[in-house]
């Protein structure tokens, strides 16, 4: 397992791993998509494969003695052996169908578990060149146009008005329900994982996950979110476990510093 030392010195090798794929991402955005369907109907791209065939063997490269779970890769039938505590979680092109539809709302995801939970995260969009990575607590970053500056989730108010980030997409029951029960002032919209992000930097007081999403949706903005100072759990408060059966999460709850 890494030391937090070692965690923090990795941080930029797998910035520049992300920045990377993001550029080959982009090489296809500005072209064209080449669509297929994936098993389960979902769409991918040919920038989804082009970017993990970046991302994979690069971590490979990086740290060979931890296994590299990415979505691409489990949809080719691709798992390895997580039994030792320690895995990656990548998802080369998190938004396919935003990167479809040309919103630029899409993003490079990498995450490092250990012991079963996250412990670094980098979560990139090469349309604005914007990065936010974090290893280990007080450790978290926002990189835009070359600046690095460190970045805060905000503290939640006992009393007042919360600001809450929700997708597009996926319209819920179960959401609508849970919001109605909060004090919300504000709510924002946005794609992708960077409603992680908001709540890493501070931009927002909360994001209800609802719907489904896969383990390597989460786990790089998990990571993230916690060296920010906030948490990601189950909507009851309970710990999110990482390495479930098919990698499938459940509803999840960010939420920045209580």
């Amino acid at each position: 397992m890494l030391t937090a030392k070692q965690l923090v010195a990795l941080l930029p090798e797998i910035e520049s791993l992300a920045r990377e794929a993001g550029a080959a991402i982009m090489g296809y955005y500005q072209n064209g998509p080449e669509i297929m369907t994936k098993g389960d109907g979902s769409p991918v791209t040919a920038a989804d494969l082009a970017s993990d065939a970046i991302i994979a063997p690069g971590l490979a490269a990086l740290t060979p003695e931890i296994p590299v779970v990415s979505e691409e890769g489990v949809e080719a039938g691709r798992i390895p052996d997580i039994s030792g505590g320690s895995f990656w979680l990548v998802d080369p092109l998190d938004g396919t169908k935003e990167f479809i539809g040309g919103t630029g709302e899409f993003t490079v995801l990498i995450g490092l578990i250990q012991a079963g939970v996250p412990a670094l995260g980098v979560l990139y969009g090469p349309v604005a060149d914007e990065l936010y990575s974090g290893a280990v607590p007080g450790i978290a970053w926002s990189v835009a146009q070359g600046n690095r500056r460190a970045i805060q989730a905000r503290a939640i108010r006992e009393s007042g008005l919360l600001t809450v980030t929700s997708s597009f997409r996926w319209p819920s029951s179960r959401l609508e329900k849970f919001l109605e029960s909060l004090h919300v002032g504000e709510r924002v919209r946005r794609r992708s994982a960077f409603k992680y992000a908001d709540v890493a930097r501070g931009a927002v007081d909360l994001y209800p996950a609802f719907g489904m999403s896969y383990e390597w949706d989460s786990a790089a903005g998990h990571a993230l979110v916690s060296a920010a100072g906030g948490s990601v759990t189950l909507v009851d408060g309970s710990p999110l476990a990482y390495g479930k059966p098919q990698f499938k999460n459940p509803d999840l709850l960010v939420v920045g510093r209580r």
